[in-house]
């Protein structure tokens, strides 16, 4: 029996909850010796060690499908996140989320690159598959350690960015305006003149442009950026959007008329070499990398410093700091006599 009482009147408890796990005391009413009893057997049966949970036996796909109805539905590129990890999951045979390894990755990994995808796209799908972990493992929604978190993301050469000169801006313009869109240049001069990613561009209406400034609010950072215009270019958005209210899409137009100019781009930096071409002529005219990180709206001023180099203060700082600067570096130099350095003299080192 759990509660027995002694003869000297006292409560005795006697629990065994489970096998091999007994408890016993002994109190002075039955009362006190009830809840003993009670919490006793709540505490153990409540032990993940004595009550374990079902094996999680989800495929990696449910994850990819949990963790967007959790989390991935709130953040801009969301949809189309999902959609890549998907894909992700499909390449990977979609296994059971709690057998995948690093070295299933790393194979995938090695497939691509053998197919020849380019690393920096190969980093941010595995980025994004880890935070899948990462995200619903802070949510409780699974409760074992993140399976890809020693998995290093692969070293590549990082690209120069590409932007355009002001030779090339007209040779653009021209070819922009032979385009059968109606609204192709005048989004691809929001993007010179503002450093705008194009979809922001492309997303303004009417309501967005006032007081000679244009307000991005559907933003990849998600904050709200108010960038002034030319009184020119103002009137141009408010003529169009007044009379159509929203650009169609025209980011296919744009890379026609790239390709009828004749200007070559690097492989992927189509889309985006109006805005690095806004941030290049930027700092290369004397701004401020700080303020530029704000029009950009960066959210670290890591992304922005990639632009530092342009700087008119940069260059001359390279120029001026080097360690050939104070040498005449225009004569011959003289010759030197075949002298044998001393053994117990090292070069850079002063002679005793």
């Amino acid at each position: 029996m759990a509660i027995e009482q002694l003869p000297d009147g006292r409560w005795k408890v006697d629990v065994e909850p489970v096998k091999g796990k007994r408890f016993r005391k002994t109190f002075k009413t039955k009362a006190e010796a009830m809840r003993f009893e009670s919490t006793k057997r709540a505490s153990v049966i409540n032990q993940k060690d004595w009550n374990p949970k079902p094996k999680d036996r989800r495929k990696l796909s449910e994850l990819v499908d949990r963790w967007y109805a959790l989390h991935g539905h709130s953040i801009t590129s969301g949809l189309r996140r999902k959609n890549t990890l998907l894909l992700m999951c499909q390449r990977l045979g979609d296994p059971e989320a709690t057998k995948l390894t690093g070295a299933h990755l790393v194979e995938l990994r090695r497939k691509e690159l053998e197919s020849g995808a380019v690393p920096k796209s190969i980093n941010n799908r595995f980025t994004y598959l880890k935070a899948v972990f990462n995200e619903l493992y802070r949510l409780g929604d699974i409760d074992y350690a993140n399976p890809l978190a020693k998995v290093k993301p692969l070293k590549f050469q990082e690209r120069q960015l590409s932007y355009l000169s002001i030779k090339q801006i007209p040779q653009l313009i021209e070819a922009l305006d032979a385009s059968r869109s109606r609204c192709v240049r005048l989004v691809a001069e929001v993007c010179l003149a503002t450093g705008a990613r194009w979809s922001e561009a492309e997303g303004l209406t009417l309501q967005h442009v006032r007081n000679q400034t244009v307000i991005f609010t559907n933003t990849k950072s998600k904050r709200l950026r108010v960038i002034p215009v030319s009184k020119k270019l103002e009137k141009r958005l408010l003529d169009y959007l007044g009379e159509h209210q929203r650009f169609t899409s025209c980011s296919r137009a744009f890379r026609i008329a790239v390709e009828h100019s004749g200007i070559v781009l690097p492989r992927g930096q189509c889309s985006h070499v109006l805005r690095h071409t806004f941030a290049s002529h930027f700092m290369m005219n004397g701004g401020n990398i700080l303020t530029l990180k704000e029009i950009l709206g960066h959210a670290s001023l890591t992304m922005t410093m990639r632009y530092a180099h342009l700087s008119p203060a940069h260059l001359r700082d390279a120029l001026r700091l080097n360690p050939l600067d104070g040498f005449d570096t225009s004569s011959t130099p003289p010759k030197r006599a075949n002298k044998k350095t001393p053994k117990n003299q090292s070069l850079g080192a002063s002679a005793p």
